[in-house]
């Protein structure tokens, strides 16, 4: 393959330079930028040449010209500045020609000018990435752990996302092929944005990764963000599309039959995908577990992860025990490495569609929305489980997540989950009941600290709370938690569900000993009186109705209405 040399680069320079300056005429020009090749980070010889030329004032606003220079076919895209440095603050082309500067370019003139507009531009596109992977990981956006090399390639693979063909040019440089000193042209640029915006607290830096701020999640999580980043891809596709395709089409035709071929794969039989072969952006974003961070990118399905994590590469028996689960897959994993054996929970998250979804919306129209995507739910899972277990709260620990293939993988805790106890307290004689009020007493205290912590757990049915063998408390299952919530909804969820166990006869009394009990924890661990009253409301006693007794949910209710009139004096 033909490469121009120094002398025929420097001369080349020199023609487009004096092209630009004849379509410039006496207008100023601003800045010159030539796209570099980042196919093979030389100049093929036979390549088009494509090159934005910003000048002050220029009428009309936009224009296009094509040109062969010394054999090469030159594309120059003449821009006004003011038109430029709009489509560099607020896209207004789409980034069709601001975007030229995400790429590998070389600036003629204008180098300064050009920086400044490229860092101004980066800026803006990272913030945006942000705002999608805020909108797209609610839950668990600000414990996202973020290598900068995430924004340049996500920022150039959303190019080709927009415009495939784009994918041919730009392969060596997404797939890593590109030289070392090419790329890091283009990233440094993302390092001098990144560095603007902890200054301007917009990002925060812990150990080499990028933090998104709490406040800055707040605010992305508005649905105008949302719509306004969907609205931004409409001219992006446009002008994208328009202003780049000339040139691609330039590339494929002139430089040797194989293009011709890849662009025949390409439009005719959709089977070439270069997209395939880049570096995944995913795999810079980590997310926390107690083993450490795991990147989004990560794959492991259950045996890949048993053979891996609990064996390390070793060969031994391993057994598979599904352990229940109606909406979602849960399996124990036994592994005998050494002859010890080693215990791990899976659970895999499923969509809830047709049939699974409607009886669960029935049952909690009008009180609480449920989560149903998958992805949704191991979200929630992930985020709130690492965030009470770094708070002190017992929890299963997460040991390795993967977000692919929706599984995760969890501490198993030996013990005895707290239905159990309530089946007890149930039965006639109810043999032992101090002991098991007593553990739902302990429940109601933990369920305080975790409100206390400003987080609903949503699903709070005995089952899931577990006892080990040293009577401490453990929660489970946080694929419908969030921060902030109805708490109210947290004990209603808890005290009815708990009241289904109980037997018809004799069953009053026994209701209002566990309400008691726990409502007595409760308020130890510093609930509020407020939030116990409106466990009594209709709105959560209706949504019960269908599985406990109508008895059992008055006398429940009850001892929650009349909570403020003497524990409420405990309290002051």
């Amino acid at each position: 393959m033909n490469k121009d040399s120094g002398g025929s680069k420097g001369k080349l320079q020199q023609q487009v330079l004096e092209f630009c300056r004849h379509v410039a005429g006496s207008a100023q020009i601003s800045a010159i930028s030539v796209l570099g090749n980042y196919s093979t980070g030389t100049s093929n010889t036979r390549a088009t040449l494509e090159a934005v030329l910003v000048i002050r004032d220029f009428q009309p606003r936009l224009m296009s010209y094509v040109k062969i220079i010394g054999k090469r076919s030159v594309i120059l895209f003449a821009v006004d500045q003011w038109v430029f440095e709009r489509d560099v603050d607020r896209g207004f082309l789409g980034e069709a020609l601001a975007g030229t500067l995400i790429f590998p370019h070389t600036a003629l003139l204008g180098k300064e000018y050009l920086h400044k507009q490229e860092v101004l531009l980066k800026k803006r596109l990272i913030l945006e990435l942000l705002e999608n992977l805020v909108l797209s990981f609610p839950d668990l956006a600000h414990q996202l752990h973020i290598k900068p090399k995430y924004f340049m390639y996500e920022v150039m693979l959303n190019r080709v996302r927009i415009f495939p063909p784009l994918a041919y040019g730009t392969s060596n440089f997404m797939n890593d092929a590109a030289p070392k000193e090419e790329v890091e042209v283009v990233f440094h640029g993302y390092m001098e944005a990144l560095k603007q915006l902890e200054k301007d607290n917009k990002i925060a830096f812990s150990d080499d990764y990028v933090m998104v701020p709490k406040k800055f999640v707040a605010k992305s999580k508005n649905p105008k963000v949302r719509l306004t980043n969907i609205s931004k891809n409409a001219p992006r596709t446009l002008f994208t599309s328009v202003l780049a395709s000339f040139p691609q089409l330039l590339n494929f035709f002139s430089q040797n039959t194989e293009a011709l071929l890849k662009l025949q794969k390409f439009t005719l039989k959709r089977e070439a995908d270069p997209a395939r072969c880049f570096v995944d952006p995913q795999k810079y974003v980590f997310v926390p577990t107690a083993k450490g961070l795991v990147s989004l990118a990560d794959r492991l399905d259950i045996e890949a992860f048993t053979r891996k994590i609990l064996l390390n590469g070793e060969k031994a028996k391993i057994t598979f025990e599904p352990v229940g689960g109606v909406l979602n897959d849960v399996f124990l994993i036994k592994a005998y490495p050494n002859g010890m054996e080693s215990k791990v929970l899976v659970k895999r998250f499923k969509d809830w569609t047709g049939f699974k979804w409607f009886p669960l919306s029935l049952w909690s129209f009008g009180a609480r929305n449920i989560a149903v995507l998958g992805r949704t739910r191991l979200e929630k899972e992930c985020a709130i489980s690492e965030f009470l277990r770094c708070e002190g709260i017992r929890v299963p620990k997460i040991l390795h997540v993967s977000h692919s293939k929706r599984l995760v993988f969890m501490e198993f805790i030996e013990g005895e989950d707290l239905s159990r106890a309530i089946k007890r307290i149930a039965k006639p004689k109810g043999r032992e009941a101090e002991k098991d009020l007593a553990k739902i007493e302990k429940v109601g205290e933990v369920y305080a600290q975790v409100h206390a912590l400003n987080v609903t757990l949503g699903d709070t049915k005995p089952e899931n709370v577990i006892f080990d063998p040293d009577d401490n408390v453990y929660l489970l299952d946080f694929e419908q938690a969030s921060h902030e919530g109805d708490k109210a909804w947290d004990i209603a969820v808890f005290l009815y569900y708990a009241g289904h166990y109980l037997q018809p006869l004799y069953s009053n009394g026994k209701a209002q000993a566990i309400a008691k009990a726990f409502v007595s924890g409760y308020l130890k661990g510093g609930g509020d009186v407020a939030t116990v009253k409106k466990v009594s409301n209709t709105k959560y006693t209706r949504i019960f109705s269908v599985f406990t007794m109508p008895s059992v949910m008055a006398a429940m209710a009850n001892v929650c209405r009349k909570t403020g009139k003497t524990e409420g004096k405990q309290i002051g």
